[in-house]
Parts: structure tokens; sequence; C-alpha cells
């Protein structure tokens, strides 16, 4: 008996690939606005710092 592989049916096939396209997309995303956050968390630790050592 020879292996096949189901097919999917084009609907399925067509949301998956937008699925994957759409969780790419967020990823990109993400790593786009996380140096953004890391220069924000460290101006936040920045500020922290001299209020403390100010106040």
């Amino acid at each position: 008996m020879a292996w096949t592989t189901p097919r999917l049916d084009p609907e399925r096939s067509r949301r998956r690939l937008q699925l994957l396209a759409d969780l790419a997309g967020a990823r990109a995303v993400r790593q786009r606005e996380r140096p953004q956050r890391l220069r924000t968390a460290r101006l936040r630790q920045l500020i922290a710092t001299r209020r403390r050592l100010a106040g």
C-alpha cells in the first residue's frame, strides 16, 4: 500500500497560510518595539536611581 498524504481542502490551507502570515507579522512588530521598550526601561531606571540619590 502506497503512502499518501491527505490533501487539505483549499479553504483550510488558505486559512492556515493567513494565520502563519499574521503570526509572522506580529512577531516582526514585537521585535521592532523591543529596543524602544528597553530604552524606556533603562531611562526609567536611571530616573529612579537619580531620585533616590537626590532625595
